[in-house]
């Protein structure tokens, strides 16, 4: 490779690495995710999403105005053919304190779903479980998980096509027993660049053929659809986002979420409506420019 070659692609990686680093801080500022002296639980599962998370977290920490701390968990769920080493030996290296919490969930969720059924709903039920009563062990005031913007997007569109609800996957949020926190950095990053991000990283990606590779699995039919909308309609997906971040109940139909049957002539809520003329639809969707000057943000988490 030449030099001119090499300087490129380093710019490049640099580029990428700043606007990773600035997505994972604003989505931690904007969330209030991480307080002073928290202990974050960072779950690593050996895919790129969650060991870009670490590295993510452990810049965080180093220029992060408080103190809080991090310590990696990973749960082995016994599946034929998973690498044990790998994470121990990569964890080895990362100076960062980790546990592997060994589950035999494998074998449970073979012997109750029939072959060739989806076993995502029941496996990731246990995994939750088994995640929650580590952290209470470990002392863990936040869970951190790997989802991004595109995991986020899709979950909208699972739950509006085969659950009924505008409903996605929120960037903190309470668990369902009431005594954890859940957050998501990397809410508002791109999977294409943390895709990039890890080849460049050369982590060592340990597949999932537990449920994430079924071939019938509703989120790679959705995942496939949203590809297809990013390639002809440039910026599509960036829209649906920012659409995401700014709801108007009262534009929409849910009478628990606005209440409509209240609403009186005189009261002009969020605009009004022009009832009989066709809404002024943009024809280029909105997307937000990217600051790539800034490494990181500013960020005040107290």
């Amino acid at each position: 490779m030449s030099h001119s070659v090499q300087a490129k692609a380093q710019f490049n990686f640099n580029k990428l690495q700043k606007r990773l680093r600035r997505q994972t801080g604003q989505a931690v500022m904007d969330f209030n995710m991480i307080e002073e002296g928290d202990r974050i639980m960072v779950c690593l599962s050996g895919g790129k999403d969650s060991y870009t998370l670490l590295e993510m977290l452990k810049h965080l920490q180093r220029v992060a105005p408080i103190k809080f701390d991090l310590f990696v968990v990973n749960l082995d769920q016994k599946q034929p053919g998973f690498p044990e080493h790998v994470l121990p030996e990569y964890l080895d290296t990362q100076d960062v304190e980790y546990k592997i919490v060994e589950e035999d969930t494998y074998s449970i969720v073979t012997d109750i779903i029939p072959e060739g059924k989806t076993t995502c709903s029941l496996c990731s039920r246990l995994r939750r479980g088994i995640l929650y009563r580590t952290a209470n062990e470990l002392g863990a005031t936040k869970i951190a998980l790997g989802h991004h913007r595109d995991d986020m997007i899709e979950t909208l569109f699972l739950n509006m096509f085969y659950g009924g609800k505008l409903k996605s996957m929120p960037a903190k949020l309470m668990s369902d027993n009431g005594e954890h926190m859940v957050i998501r950095p990397l809410a508002y990053c791109k999977e294409a660049d943390i895709e990039q991000y890890a080849i460049h990283q050369a982590y060592p990606i340990i597949p999932c053929n537990l449920c994430g590779s079924q071939e019938n699995l509703q989120r790679k039919h959705t995942k496939a659809m949203l590809a297809k909308w990013n390639e002809e309609h440039p910026g599509r997906i960036e829209s649906i986002f920012t659409a995401m971040q700014n709801v108007v109940p009262s534009h929409l139909a849910d009478n628990e979420l606005f209440d409509f049957k209240q609403l009186k002539t005189g009261e002009v809520i969020d605009g009004g409506d022009i009832a009989l003329d066709k809404p002024d639809i943009p024809k280029q969707p909105a997307i937000a420019a990217e600051q790539e000057s800034a490494d990181v943000v500013t960020i005040n988490l107290s």
